[in-house]
């Protein structure tokens, strides 16, 4: 059973064949798993003190051995351009995480945090900057979720863990997330509308494909060659293209799943149409689409997103050799909408104190 603080189990990261055998150990009748999954996994509660149909000497026993995770907002931004808005979260080590709400007009997406910051150092994201802290429990990603949820009072259609961190770097709570996610015993959200973004982890993508999911994998790619992506991803350095690419072939073979390769448009480093013509020949024959997405500019680097002109022009020389193609709709740019960076700034204004 996975422990959270003081060392207690963390209740809400259990899946509910664990919660059954918790609640058997504790001397209770075994339909109260059920009664406790459905309270913290369908109706979201912040608190034991809410399930009006559990017992408090049952409480009394959960308090004793368990923590109960919940996140509080500390800062909510929403931006003047469009629904999207930002969340600061506080976890309960005095940490703090970022997520992001997005409207669209198949209804409601969620971008979460996997880890409070990220040890990749990928060098366009603000997220790496200050390396990582930690990795995030299945509770704590899950409450991102039902925070969202209960703030707005959305309900929300998909997920994509692409926020801070790196998601297969935190391989089991992932995996379990997954499964507390799309459990028909709880917020029963369809794996077909959860999205995973790596960097390119090649060992756990191989270990992905034989998990039995049907999640959306994303690739973070951002280059058409080894000698550009190392420039921009340091996890370059350890697995080449061809490695990476190989997986994502074993992935699809075993999970038949399309593929999506994020692609940031970095002005005048990786957007000339020779770029896009060598990114076609890399990418042919596998079953995937390419999400050209303009950089987001951050203040700690020079890149700049390449200019509307230039991306569809890359777009028009992928779609000349047959690769599907879409540019990412920008969301809250106003409000610091792109990777770590509500969350940074929030950081340089404690160290200001």
């Amino acid at each position: 059973m996975i422990r959270g603080f003081e060392d207690k189990i963390d209740i809400k990261s259990l899946t509910f064949l664990e919660l059954q055998e918790l609640i058997k150990d504790m001397g209770e009748p075994a339909f109260r798993a059920r009664q406790l999954y459905e309270w913290m996994h369908q109706k979201q509660v912040k608190s034991l003190d809410e399930m009006t149909n559990i017992p408090k000497s049952l409480k009394e026993k959960i308090l004793d051995k368990c923590t109960f995770t919940h996140l509080e907002a500390v800062e909510i931004m929403e931006s003047k351009l469009d629904e999207t808005k930002k969340f600061l979260f506080a976890l309960q080590d005095g940490n703090i995480i970022e997520s992001v709400f997005m409207k669209y007009h198949f209804g409601v997406s969620v971008c979460i945090s996997s880890q409070v910051g990220c040890r990749m150092r990928c060098r366009f994201c603000a997220s790496t900057i200050d390396g990582v802290e930690r990795s995030l429990l299945p509770s704590e990603m899950l409450e991102q979720i039902y925070a969202i949820s209960r703030i707005t009072g959305q309900k929300v259609s998909r997920v994509v863990v692409m926020g801070s961190g790196e998601p297969l770097d935190n391989y089991e709570n992932l995996l379990t997330f997954i499964h507390l996610l799309s459990s028909d015993k709880g917020m029963n959200l369809g794996q077909r509308n959860i999205t995973v973004s790596t960097c390119g982890i090649v060992p756990k993508i191989l270990a992905l494909a034989d998990e039995d999911l049907s999640i959306n994998l994303a690739i973070s790619l951002h280059a058409s060659n080894d000698e550009k992506r190392k420039e921009l991803m340091p996890i370059a350095n350890t697995y080449s293209m061809a490695e990476l690419l190989s997986a994502c072939r074993t992935y699809f073979d075993k999970t038949h799943r399309q593929l999506t390769f994020e692609y940031s448009l970095v002005s005048g480093v990786n957007d000339t149409l020779d770029d896009a013509n060598e990114l076609s020949h890399v990418l042919e024959g596998l079953n995937a689409v390419v999400n050209l997405i303009p950089v987001n500019p951050i203040k700690e680097r020079s890149f700049r997103p390449t200019d509307r002109r230039g991306a569809l022009e890359f777009k028009n020389k992928l779609e000349k050799r047959r690769i599907n193609v879409t540019i990412r709709r920008e969301m809250g740019r106003d409000i610091d909408g792109a990777c770590g960076q509500l969350r940074r700034r929030a950081l340089e204004r404690k160290r200001a104190l």
